[in-house]
């Protein structure tokens, strides 16, 4: 039967047509709603729970990187009792056997500040290359700024013989992460000092190029141990891990607090401290030409 020669409803048939068909939209509306407040409900569920996981992680990551760390501890390899690792020529860094610190063997700060800061082991020595001493914090944004101006001509410089440039990386801006990052990241720093002396100076480079600001949490210890692969070092893994060289980066910090390091970079040329605002190659190149 064609669709002209269908019956006409009636207006009571049309109209009970009408409220079906509005029933039936009601019903797949209110089907609907349900199961979007279900997923909605399960939605939020979800996002609670990873939220409580992400708070649990931090919290946890808090406690084992706020953890107290011992008073004394063993040194790496090629770095010093003062926290350093001495660059010579290309890659090379001076030997040094591995030892031991402890807080107890540092001698107390004086009553009052030092007029002027004398830092151990930063002395000239003749017939020797000058020596720089640069206490850093791999934090630091002064640092990282200090580095980037001289590091090529510093690089020069050590390898024509003419310097020799040792860091002290310590924990002085602890506080100035969540993370205590200052101390991790010199820790990781001795590490590969200890394992793969020959890519400390990449790791440095590495470590500031990739900065994290301050305040902020830091870089991971996941993601430092991949720096140190990036740099080229032997596996640390375990030396981040384990903490091992935090009690030597403690100790250090501490020395460098005793002495009267208030602030990062403090350097040092033969002994004698750079004040922060002389320029910098002026007064070394002088101390060069002073050798000669």
């Amino acid at each position: 039967m064609s669709p002209a020669n269908e019956p006409r409803l009636s207006k009571a048939e049309r109209t009970a047509q009408a409220r079906e068909k509005a029933r039936e939209i009601r019903e797949a509306q209110l089907k609907k709603d349900k199961r979007n407040k279900l997923l909605i409900g399960w939605g939020i569920v979800v996002a609670v729970v990873a939220i409580l996981a992400v708070i649990a992680l931090v919290f946890t990551q808090n406690i084992v990187n706020n953890a107290p760390i011992a008073d004394q501890g063993p040194t790496p390899a090629n770095a010093n009792a003062h926290g350093g690792v001495t660059l010579l020529k290309g890659t090379d860094v001076a030997k040094v056997a591995a030892g031991t610190v402890s807080l107890a063997s540092l001698p107390s700060a004086p009553a009052t500040p030092p007029a002027t800061v004398t830092a151990p082991g930063a002395e000239a020595e003749a017939g020797k290359p000058v020596k720089v001493v640069a206490y850093i914090d791999f934090i630091c944004p002064i640092c990282k700024n200090f580095e980037s101006t001289y590091s090529q001509q510093l690089t020069q410089l050590r390898d024509d013989g003419k310097i020799t440039l040792e860091y002290r990386p310590f924990g002085f801006l602890d506080a100035s992460s969540s993370t205590n990052y200052s101390s991790r990241a010199a820790n990781a720093a001795a590490c590969v000092a200890n394992t793969s002396p020959d890519k400390y100076s990449a790791l440095v480079d590495l470590l500031y190029a990739q900065q994290p600001a301050e305040g902020s949490a830091g870089i991971s210890d996941n993601d430092l141990k991949k720096l140190a692969t990036q740099a080229g070092s032997a596996n640390i893994d375990s030396c981040i891990d384990n903490k091992t060289y935090r009690p030597f980066v403690k100790v250090v910090t501490q020395e460098a607090k005793n002495i009267g390091i208030s602030g990062t970079p403090t350097v040092f040329i033969d002994g004698q401290q750079w004040d922060n605002k002389s320029d910098f190659m002026t007064v070394l190149n002088a101390a060069i030409a002073a050798k000669k």
